[in-house]
């Protein structure tokens, strides 16, 4: 706590003389008691109390915390309350560290309007509270309606976790360290005025700083090595070792550019590169670290078609711009996200795809677009409301649903009504027509202009907004309702270029969506198995698909001009996870923030259990249910980091939760009779390909990252972790005899399986990487065979002695 002073000031240059004297009970009260009363300080929570409650109040409040009256002018400006949290009901919501302190902070009855005078005194109390060395962090629980704290807050450096359910209110529980509110006052100080602060054009750029531009460009050419010669692509030198580092060696297209760095090879040909090591020579002089330039030097051996090159190399770019922002975007240190809640997590993300090195292309998105719509900017918007005539549009929805109910959930009956109303205003039937919302961004740059016929013609029309407010997911064209999370995530047709593809949506694969989704969802919950492990599937309930004629009867089969006007409504994770359960991507697993700082050791120090334990765990709620779909029903998922939520309770996993149905899973049966609407997901595979869905998948795909991490950051050997891995399929094999024959066909413990490369297919054809959804094999692009790290457990004796054998190692 803070200890006693007579008195704090300071002048603020904008602003004049500030300070700060202890509050007295008996006189001071009088004024806050005008203050509190009046409807600005609704959310102080005092409003119908008399000046005796307040001075009661108060007093009550000094016995285990201080109060502070400041003064601007001479005169009663604002009120600090600062308290212990471990002596306060919030200490029910989360785990109080030392050095913790509570704040709340009042101002006096606005007056004359003065420019950023809420900033400056706030700034003045946070310098006031970090002026003592014992304080570390400051906490704070704000209303969740008060929008004008949250700004200042979060302006301030707060990060916010998550919602709490207080006595009195529901609030925002958020902290702030030193280091986080001096680093938000070193931006501030960056911005030459408040103009600035606020200007487009000043914010696109904010973040493209020397210093922070040579380390993420030397980040993603750390990435770009690992993952080319991963796959075979580039074929770094092995020079001599230093220590357990080897010393590799790369030569660009031309001699005259040479790349030295040390690197450890992990199963999987993993390159674990050591960052500070890459050293460029260009005429064996030191050159600096560019990313795009890399690319440009190493294009022949990357084999990119010159026409494609420019467009990659913008994706490298923009790849960067992002990459920028998510260094500099305050609060999102790994021990912040320990705590945090679903969506903090989810706009933390630092990587994106951990495989593709232009895995942030977003080709499409101007500098305002970025911050509007980027899911690491988390800024809330509203979709555009549409609408379709059913001569044009068509409406799918799953067995237990329909359109009308669909609307009344996610609109409500007043909104219905009032776009209702609008057809009719135009002497339009309203019978005709769907309602369906558009991504923004496609609205104003793909649909007002390539659909202009038929919004002449009013089969589609511009209906508004409605009142719900939504965030994008790491997915992008995915879109979570922060207004009322328990209503369905909306996915809509984007038309930017990202990651090999243009992100729209089929309106002929929506139309099946529900159908398909209608019979895996029963398929998975009649299976005892999976509902005794907690395995779901998040179910895509609807889908309104609009066909433009012009595009539609083109002789072309795939163009993205076919998919720019779909949507799709998905059940929302909030309505199935129980009290005291949080939800978190997988993709956190993998996520090492600003600093360097891996979140993944920092979540298993806080469920108290032993490494091993916790990857047990894990293990069983991922790869235990994906096993048993492959081997008992042949269904496969894309079951990578962003497209797993994981259900925690006391930060260990105990259920997977699994997305992006429709699109994603395939049916490996040929000979299994299927209903119609499900036969699109049923795909013949030859036989030694279908073991790819989990090597590559899940293996290759998702392990050889998460093994780094443990290898790197928590010294985990990684034969143990590959160990769990193998125990798990084994466990899971004793469980089923029935398949044993299936185990034996497609056998996980082969001692190598076809390398299927992602970053091939990416710059074969970074605009399409697959030309036929249909047919994805066709397209795969293979890098001769990688060894199979569990290959060397094939004849564990005992599963249960093996079990011990790892958790003693451990």
């Amino acid at each position: 706590m803070i200890s006693e002073k007579v008195y704090y000031q300071k002048n603020i240059p904008a602003l004049g003389n500030l300070y700060l004297r202890p509050f007295n009970t008996q006189e001071d009260s009088i004024v806050i008691h005008d203050w509190v009363g009046r409807e600005y300080a609704k959310f102080w929570g005092m409003q119908d109390y008399s000046l005796e409650k307040v001075r009661a109040e108060y007093e009550k409040l000094q016995k285990h915390g201080q109060v502070y009256l400041g003064f601007y002018q001479q005169r009663p400006a604002f009120l600090i309350e600062v308290y212990d949290p471990q002596l306060d009901s919030l200490s029910q919501h989360y785990r109080v560290e030392a050095g913790d302190v509570g704040m709340h902070i009042l101002l006096a009855p606005p007056q004359t309007p003065i420019a950023q005078f809420s900033w400056h005194i706030f700034r003045f109390v946070m310098e006031f509270l970090f002026d003592e060395p014992q304080i570390k962090r400051v906490v704070v629980e704000p209303d969740a309606r008060n929008e004008k704290i949250h700004r200042l807050n979060e302006r301030a450096g707060f990060v916010y976790q998550k919602l709490i359910q207080l006595p009195h209110k529901l609030a925002h529980l958020a902290f702030c360290t030193r280091t986080q509110f001096f680093t938000a006052i070193q931006q501030e100080n960056s911005m030459h005025n408040s103009v600035a602060h606020e200007s487009p054009e000043h914010q696109a750029v904010l973040h493209l700083q020397p210093v922070l531009w040579s380390k993420i460009n030397r980040s993603l050419i750390r990435k770009a090595i690992s993952e080319f010669a991963h796959e075979s692509i580039i074929n770094p030198t092995l020079m001599g070792y230093e220590g357990v580092w080897g010393v590799y060696e790369i030569v660009a297209d031309s001699p005259d550019a040479v790349y030295q760095f040390h690197a450890q090879r992990l199963c999987l040909n993993h390159w674990f590169i050591k960052e500070d090591s890459i050293n460029k020579l260009v005429n064996q002089e030191q050159s600096l670290l560019d990313a795009p330039q890399f690319i440009i030097e190493f294009n022949r051996q990357l084999g990119i078609d010159p026409h494609k090159l420019p467009t990659y190399i913008e994706e490298i770019s923009n790849t960067l711009y992002g990459s920028a922002y998510k260094h500099t975007k305050l609060g999102v240190s790994s021990d912040a996200l320990v705590d945090a809640d679903f969506q903090t997590i989810e706009s933390a993300m630092m990587e994106g795809h951990p495989a593709f090195v232009a895995n942030n292309g977003r080709v499409g998105f101007d500098g305002k677009d970025y911050f509007n719509f980027a899911p690491e900017c988390a800024k809330k918007f509203k979709p555009v409301w549409l609408a379709v005539h059913t001569k044009k549009a068509h409406f799918a929805c799953s067995e237990e649903l329909d359109f009308n109910r669909l609307m009344l959930s996610e609109l409500g009956e007043v909104q219905i009504n009032e776009f209702r109303q609008q057809l009719i205003n135009r002497n339009l039937k309203p019978e005709e027509y769907l309602f369906m919302p558009a991504h923004p961004w496609q609205w104003f740059n793909k649909l007002v202009t390539i659909f202009s016929a038929d919004i002449a013609q009013q089969y589609l029309l511009f209906l508004g907004y409605a009142e719900d407010e939504y965030v994008a997911q790491q997915s992008i064209r995915t879109l979570y309702n922060v207004s009322h999370p328990e209503r369905h995530y909306v996915k809509m047709s984007l038309s930017i270029l990202n990651m090999g593809f243009m992100r729209g949506l089929s309106p002929y694969y929506m139309g099946g969506t529900p159908g398909i989704n209608d019979w895996v969802g029963k398929l998975l919950a009649k299976d005892s198995y999976l509902q005794r492990n907690g395995f779901y599937m998040l179910r895509e309930l609807a889908s309104v698909g609009y066909r433009n004629p012009y595009y539609e009867n083109l002789p072309v089969k795939e163009t993205p001009y076919k998919k720019m006007l779909s949507a799709l409504w998905r059940e929302s994770p909030i309505t199935i996870i129980k009290p005291k359960q949080r939800l978190m991507t997988m993709a956190a697993l993998l996520h090492v923030d600003s600093e360097g700082v891996a979140l993944l050791p920092k979540i298993i120090g806080a469920s108290g259990l032993t490494t091993s334990a916790w990857l047990h765990r894990y293990l069983t709620a991922y790869l235990s249910p994906l096993i048993h779909c492959f081997y008992e029903h042949d269904l496969v998922f894309m079951p990578h980091g962003e497209n797993l939520i994981l259900v925690m309770e006391n930060h260990v996993p105990v259920h997977a939760i699994i997305k992006d149905i429709a699109e994603e899973i395939a049916i490996m049966n040929e000979h299994l009779v299927l209903p119609e609407m499900v036969q699109r997901v049923q795909i013949a595979v030859p036989e030694e390909m279908k073991v790819l869905s989990i090597f590559i998948d899940v293996f290759d795909g998702f392990f050889r990252y998460l093994n780094q991490i443990l290898v790197e950051h928590m010294d985990f050997p990684e034969q143990h972790f590959w160990k769990l891995v193998a125990q798990c399929i084994y466990t899971y094999q004793d469980q089923h005899p029935a398949l044993e024959e299936k185990f034996k066909r497609y056998d996980f413990f082969m001692p190598e399986f076809a390398h299927s490369c992602l970053n091939r297919l990416q710059l074969v054809n970074n605009q399409q990487m697959i030309s036929d959804l249909m047919e994805q094999a066709d397209s795969l692009q293979f890098a001769g065979n990688l060894p199979n790290p569990i290959a060397q457990f094939k004849r564990l004796s005992s599963v249960n002695s093996a079990t011990n054998e790892i958790l003693s190692e451990a």
